[in-house]
């Protein structure tokens, strides 16, 4: 069975790359009928925070990126990391390494000056230690990396990546204080967790030959590993706050929603023919690995803006409304005691992009502020006023549909030999209280009548 995993450190926010990452797992999982895993890597002690991991949960679930185990978390595993270090040191695979600090440092500054890349010397090796431990020392566990040979392996995105072991140091696998470190930490959870794909960004790629090492000296099978790369700014630079990369939860609180930010994840470094649009269903239906491109994808917040109103209109004013009254409750209780929502979102799903938009529109509709001066003077006096009483008496009787308003109004035109802005204007103002609209009579007709009614009636007693 394929078994994927996503494996965030709870550091931070659940950002694009790593939503595109889950993505791909959580798609490559489900289109193989598989299961995915959700691990959270927190052995970073001094930057991990439970408020990252709820971030994380929470990110996932609004994704809809649904994990069929876990969360594991890594410091609740911290006896099986102990264990199978001790086995690598039985086989020799792995041994202590007392070298202090300020000793590694020392080692580090001499190769620097003499040109050398730096890396641990094995000094601590069993066959280069040299009389007793120190004392006062807690030791480190290293695993012995072959001296010889090279690690070859088939990166299912890059292809056939090759890396010769003299290029590889003795790595730290467990601390001092028995936490592991992340090379030694993924392979053990990778292991017992039996998974069988490994799709992660290509920041990583340095790493694989290392945990390969570490799986072979267990004599555990190697999953596959697939390296995405990374997602660059529009400057070529690396993703950041600056881009108008942020949480995943913030494009949630800004309106976005959650299949249209998938859509263009997906599409951000994979492709299937020239189809922008898509549902996940279809994503994970036409998903493969081979399409994943070997090249940083580009971020465009514009792209994302028009992908979220793209998928915003192909909804129902019903799905819409409902999806309004679900993520915007509070507005919502203020919006529906003015108008039928289900109209009013039907009237305005055309120009809006983010479900913000549509609860700030339909909010200013339902609690309008008072016309300015400026477009009082200019449409709510003379003639406008004029107009505006004689439309109040036959709205009163219309049909409350946008046909009986519509009719309404052109009564009012023909008896009073008016082109349609004069009619329109002075009502758009009155209602609304702004100069531009969509279609005011699909407004007029979504509003409660009695709440029409009462606006215009204020204007005419008033002005």
């Amino acid at each position: 069975m394929v078994r994927t995993r996503f494996a965030p450190s709870p550091t931070g926010y659940l950002h694009l790359g790593g939503a595109r990452t889950a993505l791909y797992s959580w798609a490559f999982a489900r289109k193989h009928g598989g299961q995915f895993i959700l691990r959270i890597e927190d052995t970073d002690l001094e930057r991990s925070t439970q408020a990252s991991v709820q971030a994380i949960l929470d990110g996932m679930t609004w994704l809809g990126l649904a994990w069929d185990e876990g969360p594991y978390y890594q410091m609740q595993r911290l006896d099986r990391y102990r264990e199978v270090a001790e086995e690598l040191i039985r086989a020799g695979h792995a041994y202590y390494c007392y070298a202090s600090k300020e000793e590694l440092e020392a080692l580090r500054e001499a190769q620097r000056a003499r040109g050398e890349k730096p890396r641990y010397d094995g000094r601590w090796r069993p066959e280069n230690a040299r009389g007793k431990t120190p004392p006062g020392v807690e030791p480190v566990v290293r695993f012995r990396n072959p001296d010889e040979g090279e690690v070859v392996f088939e990166d299912l995105v890059k292809g056939l990546i090759t890396v010769s072991n003299s290029e590889l140091d003795d790595l730290v696998i467990l601390r001092a204080d028995g936490v592991p470190t992340y090379n030694f930490g993924v392979i053990v959870d990778d292991l017992d967790m039996r998974i069988t794909h490994v799709i992660r960004g290509d920041d990583h790629v340095n790493n694989t030959p290392r945990q390969i090492n570490m799986l072979r000296a267990l004599g555990a099978p190697l999953p596959k590993y697939a390296h995405v790369p990374m997602i660059l700014g529009a400057d070529g630079e690396r993703l950041s706050k600056r881009h108008g990369a942020v949480s995943v939860l913030q494009y949630r609180d800004d309106g976005y929603f959650p299949e249209a930010l998938l859509n263009y994840l997906a599409r951000l470094g994979w492709s299937h023919g020239d189809d922008e649009i898509f549902t996940m269903e279809q994503f994970v239906e036409w998903f493969d690995l081979e399409h994943i491109s070997r090249s940083p994808a580009r971020f465009d917040p514009g792209k994302l803006r028009w992908l979220n109103g793209e998928h915003l209109r192909r909804m129902s004013p019903q799905a819409l409304a409902a999806r309004l009254a679900r993520e915007r409750p509070e507005v919502f209780a203020r919006i529906e005691r003015a108008m039928d929502v289900v109209a009013m979102t039907a009237a305005v799903q055309a120009s809006i992009t983010l479900l913000s938009e549509l609860a700030t529109l339909l909010l200013a509709f339902a609690e309008p502020p008072a016309p300015d001066r400026a477009l009082g003077d200019q449409h709510l006096s003379g003639q406008g006023r004029e107009v505006l009483g004689e439309l109040l008496e036959r709205l009163r009787a219309a049909q409350w549909t946008p046909e009986g308003v519509k009719r309404a109004a052109q009564e009012v035109m023909a008896a009073r030999s008016l082109k349609m802005p004069q009619v329109m204007m002075p009502l758009r103002v009155a209602v609304t209280g702004r100069e531009k609209t969509p279609d005011i009579v699909a407004i007029v007709a979504a509003l409660k009548r009695e709440v029409v009614l009462e606006r215009i009636e204020r204007i005419v007693a008033t002005r």
